[in-house]
């Protein structure tokens, strides 16, 4: 009998959240300029990091579970440990989480991040296009996932790099089979059961990019089996976040 288990937010259990790229490469310097970095404070003091990418001069998008508080945003960086020139630090103004997020179960897993001030647009900082809203990815495409953070499973210590790995779009079957909370009308499956690849601790908020365009948004998955990961789907909360960005 398949055992189906409950989604549980990443900040609080990382077996299930996904923060760190397992497998995958070191990407080109800067090559990533849409790629955020995103810092906080939980209320015991603790700081938390996440993903999330540029879509508009002022607005990042990242998971909702990722919200906490004190949010800063680092845009432009390749090296999270150095001091880059290329890096712009703006705090967030505002934290705007789907109003729908389901923490227990994980749905609506996204959420705009208004910057306090715009991003100045540079070679290595640069909004990454949403899809239309009749795009569709199918089982079979080939995307990417990048992020910060641990590059195995046992590692101790994340990495300071950008990193990126390839996923595969899988049957939405495959990720239902493993939570019953999936729901292929506003989540996508990915993950490539052939490699040890996958988001994994630090990464989630993150894009998951086909064709140059983001079509998901790192939410969760189980570490320990590497894949598939569950993506929050883009083309589906396309009207939220055109409205919420056309409002402040």
């Amino acid at each position: 009998m398949q055992i189906r288990r409950p989604v549980t937010p990443f900040v609080d259990l990382p077996p299930f959240f996904s923060e760190e790229i397992i497998g995958g490469h070191e990407v080109k310097p800067h090559s990533r300029p849409y790629m955020a970095f995103i810092k906080s404070v939980d209320i015991e003091g603790k700081k938390k990091y996440c993903g999330g990418f540029l879509v508009q001069d002022d607005f990042v998008l990242t998971a909702a579970h990722c919200r906490n508080r004190s949010m800063t945003v680092t845009l432009g960086a390749h090296n999270i440990k150095a001091k880059e020139e290329t890096q712009q630090i703006i705090p967030v103004a505002k934290a705007i989480p789907h109003p729908a997020f389901n923490r227990k179960h994980g749905t609506n897993d996204i959420m705009l991040l208004k910057l306090e001030s715009k991003a100045k647009r540079t070679k290595a900082v640069r909004p990454l296009k949403l899809p239309r809203p009749n795009a569709r990815v199918k089982p079979g495409d080939v995307c990417s996932v990048a992020g910060w953070g641990k590059t195995s499973i046992n590692a101790t210590k994340a990495s300071a790099r950008l990193r990126e790995a390839q996923l595969i779009i899988q049957e939405d079957e495959e990720c239902k089979k493993l939570w019953y909370t999936y729901s292929k009308t506003t989540q996508i499956c990915a993950g490539d059961p052939k490699k040890v690849q996958a988001p994994y601790e630090g990464e989630s908020g993150g894009p998951l990019v086909c064709d140059n365009l983001a079509y998901g948004v790192v939410s969760y998955g189980i570490n320990r089996t590497i894949t598939p990961g569950v993506f929050t789907k883009v083309v589906h909360f396309l009207p939220w976040i055109s409205t919420n960005m056309k409002l402040l």
